[in-house]
């Protein structure tokens, strides 16, 4: 105990250097344990939100497959639309177990964000929509009393976001058409929340998309069976079948790829951290070389000034830990925030989870990490001679 406390004294001579490396181990871990957490978080939330979507595939018009994939999950609209004929022609199919057709379509409201503007999310669909979600439970109200009737059902955050409920009436950007809110859908913690529903026939008639859709959902009586359902679907020329478990799997793939470039980042700022500290704890051996001679004459071993100075580089190396680890999770929000303006698709739920495992992981790095780095000044330190030191100093 009393190496730790001289060890803890000599550090506090130069409080502010001290301050300056432990901040700098501190930036590292943070960095580190941020990117972990969400790397574990956004993978999570992404499998989520494809599990919740119910869907095994989506038929789509042609086109870029990440782009309409994320258009999708993001319950917003791509450019291009199939023919009803083609729901129809492939209902039939003996591989499906469920299938729904839906419009999706986007409304610009200039009075969205406190007047700033922005998009709304509309989804037109079928009563066999809610076959393939079963998370889409009702808050209050209930369906579409008709196949094309000005009725609209909200997400959760939609309906908190115009502040609605059932019974009132609401109006589309541009259309000069009042629709009554006959139901809000419960939190399903996934991008449709924020989305307004309407009969599809409706849809197709108020955003001129008559005999038109945007996607088909499907699930599969066989996942396995894929391959082959695909096949079935090759002769119609102007669609293409979009697998979401490979979805899943593309996203992350693009995701990881940009994680290898930032946790570069992140261990070039580790790296600097241990020169950081190596430095500092050489300098303040270097300053101490009289001190340590003195010791040593008097009887301390080399053993007692390596474990001093390892002491100080632990030290530093675990108050930089412990700092670290709360800027990650006090600043978790924030990055969460950042992560959700730059991603092209953020799914629904936490993106950035640091959970004790992690911490605890992250912690014991930085600490292997401090006996490593402490080495080279215990032992600078440990191999001076007694009689030189003390002579270097007069």
């Amino acid at each position: 105990m009393k190496f730790f406390i001289l060890a803890y004294k000599n550090l506090r001579r130069r409080k502010f250097r001290s301050f300056l490396t432990i901040g700098g181990v501190a930036v590292a871990v943070a960095v580190l344990v941020s990117l972990l957490g969400f790397n574990a978080g956004y993978q999570e939330a992404l499998t989520s939100d494809v599990d919740k979507m119910g869907y095994h595939v989506v038929v789509t018009a042609k086109g870029c497959p990440y782009e309409a994939a994320t258009m999708i999950l993001n319950g917003e609209a791509g450019l291009r639309f199939i023919d009803e004929d083609i729901y129809k022609q492939i209902t039939g199919d003996s591989g499906i177990d469920k299938i729904t057709p839906f419009l999706a379509s986007l409304a610009y409201d200039p009075q969205k964000m406190d007047g700033k503007g922005g998009f709304t999310n509309f989804l037109g669909i079928e009563k066999s929509y809610l076959q393939l979600k079963p998370d889409a439970e009702f808050l209050a109200g209930e369906w579409f009393s008709g196949d094309d009737v000005n009725e609209v059902i909200l997400g959760y955050d939609a309906a908190e976001s115009e502040q609605k409920s059932v019974g009132d009436k609401i109006f589309i950007p541009g259309k000069d058409i009042a629709f009554t809110i006959v139901g809000v859908f419960k939190r399903t913690a996934t991008q449709e929340d924020g989305v307004i529903f309407l009969p599809l026939k409706t849809a197709q008639k108020i955003f001129d998309a008559e005999g038109k859709l945007t996607g088909i959902g499907i699930k599969l009586k066989q996942i396995e069976k894929i391959s082959e359902f695909e096949e079935r679907l090759y002769p119609i020329a102007s669609i293409q079948v979009i697998s979401m478990s490979q979805v899943k799997g593309t996203i992350l793939n693009l995701v990881n790829s940009a994680k290898i470039l930032i946790m570069s980042v992140a261990f070039i700022a580790i790296f600097v951290a241990i020169i950081g500290v190596v430095n500092t704890i050489l300098m303040s051996v270097f300053e101490r070389t009289q001190e340590i001679g003195i010791m040593k004459a008097i009887g301390a071993s080399k053993f007692d000034i390596f474990r001093l100075i390892w002491i100080e580089t632990f030290i530093v190396c675990t108050l930089g830990g412990i700092l670290g680890s709360i800027i990650a999770i006090l600043g978790g929000n924030l990055v969460e925030l950042l992560v959700r303006k730059v991603m092209p698709y953020a799914p629904g739920g936490k993106l950035l989870l640091i959970t004790p495992d992690l911490l605890a992981y992250s912690f014991l790095g930085v600490i292997i990490v401090g006996i490593i780095s402490g080495l080279l000044p215990a032992l600078k330190a440990a191999s001076m001679r007694p009689i030189e030191v003390i002579r270097s100093g007069e």
